[in-house]
């Protein structure tokens, strides 16, 4: 497996992964918007923000957005933020995602990071339970 930076070329993948959990939806099919555009171009021409791409023989199967935000606490240590994990749905169940969350902790280890916080959609309970199982404890129920 290749975890790398996405570039221009991974945002049609990218947004096949995003489009649809339960299914796999071919690149090759995803209209790629200005909205997307513009967004991709913020995203990589930041230096606080990657999109990581997991690979398997040149064949996207993950991805997550990684920000890496600067905070006073901990000594001033940046802290990353991960969101928009995904792993394509043929290729659930073995590995990968926990693969690529670990892969992804250790590039914010190694960037100086005293933290990882995760998001996650509500909707999203297979991936909340995915979640738990690598130690991230269940998000608290907003009042």
């Amino acid at each position: 497996m290749n975890l790398r930076t996405a570039t221009r070329s991974d945002l049609p993948a990218v947004l096949a992964l995003l489009a649809d959990e339960d299914v796999v939806v071919d690149p090759a099919s995803v209209v790629v918007g200005e909205a997307y555009e513009k967004a991709f171009a913020d995203i990589v021409s930041d230096a606080r923000n990657e999109i990581l791409m997991l690979e398997d023989g040149g064949t996207v199967v993950g991805c997550l957005q990684a920000t890496y935000i600067p905070g006073l606490g901990r000594d001033g240590a940046e802290r990353a933020l991960i969101e928009a994990v995904r792993i394509r749905a043929d290729r659930r169940g073995g590995g990968l995602g926990r693969q690529l969350m670990e892969r992804a902790v250790e590039r914010a280890r190694l960037r100086g990071c005293a933290l990882v916080q995760l998001t996650s959609s509500r909707r999203r309970t297979d991936a909340h339970r995915f979640y738990a199982s690598l130690g991230y404890p269940p998000a608290v129920p907003q009042s």
